[in-house]
């Protein structure tokens, strides 16, 4: 459990949102990848739908986007939606745009984050088999990327309104991450970045093996975009990041050092 003053994070969801002229090869793509069905879509276009797994509860779900180059954003379960976004603008978030029982927030860094209801999902889906290689992946973290003005804004806000701890990765300078509960389908990690503009995030997905892991995502469909000792940046269909990292999957814990 989280809490932001006394109201408690019970869930996260990451979106994955693409644009609509590549939004169906993307949605095949991280079907595949987490071995999910797609839900019947909602919203006035019909522009949303959840990744079901086929164990645990949903935590991921695709969104089309009719402006910009989309990206990732989180939506914040919770059992008091007002009082949650209340306590979050006071801690420096900006309220930008509301519907039904949503309440749509912008992190001091200029992050989009949704705040929402609460019904009932606890249970962290099970990393997935990669083919017959006896190797497995998960996507299990979030990485916001602030530029380096906003960095410690940034990571004093989302310490503050999921009242997780935040601490310095050993890994390298620019990251910090937030200890998540157990049983919390997602990490946050806070990397800081070069340039100016709003924060943004990006998926990443755990592996036990990540060479292997990232020849199983190229055959779905992805494409490698740069190599670093501990994780390897990827391109979805949509040609947006993602990261394929050194982290366990079947534990939750760190791989490599953190």
């Amino acid at each position: 459990m989280a809490y932001c003053g006394v109201v408690t994070i019970r869930w996260l969801t990451g979106f994955i949102d693409r644009p609509a002229t590549s939004f169906d090869s993307a949605v095949r793509f991280w079907s595949a990848v987490t071995g999910s069905s797609l839900s019947p879509t909602r919203g006035d276009s019909a522009e949303f739908a959840t990744l079901i797994p086929p164990d645990g509860d949903a935590y991921l779900r695709v969104q089309r986007v009719g402006d910009g180059p989309g990206g990732s954003h989180l939506d914040l379960h919770v059992g008091d939606v007002e009082g949650f976004a209340r306590q979050a603008v006071a801690a420096g978030a900006d309220e930008h745009d509301r519907y039904d029982d949503v309440v749509v927030l912008r992190s001091p860094a200029g992050l989009p984050c949704c705040v929402v209801g609460h019904h009932g999902e606890a249970v962290r889906p099970a990393p997935r088999a990669v083919e017959d290689t006896g190797r497995f992946h998960l996507v299990d973290q979030l990485c916001v990327d602030i530029p380096a003005a906003r960095f410690d804004e940034e990571c004093a806000f989302w310490s503050g309104v999921t009242g997780w701890e935040q601490r310095q990765s050993s890994l390298r300078p620019e990251f910090r991450y937030l200890v998540r509960p157990d049983g919390c389908p997602l990490r946050l990690l806070l990397q800081r970045c070069d340039g100016d503009g709003p924060a943004r995030a990006h998926l990443d997905v755990a592996s036990d093996d990540v060479d292997g892991v990232v020849a199983h995502h190229v055959r779905l469909g992805g494409a490698v975009a740069a190599v670093f000792e501990h994780w390897t940046v990827m391109a979805d269909p949509s040609g947006l990041p993602y990261c394929v990292t050194g982290r366990d999957p079947g534990t939750g814990l760190i791989a490599v050092p953190d």
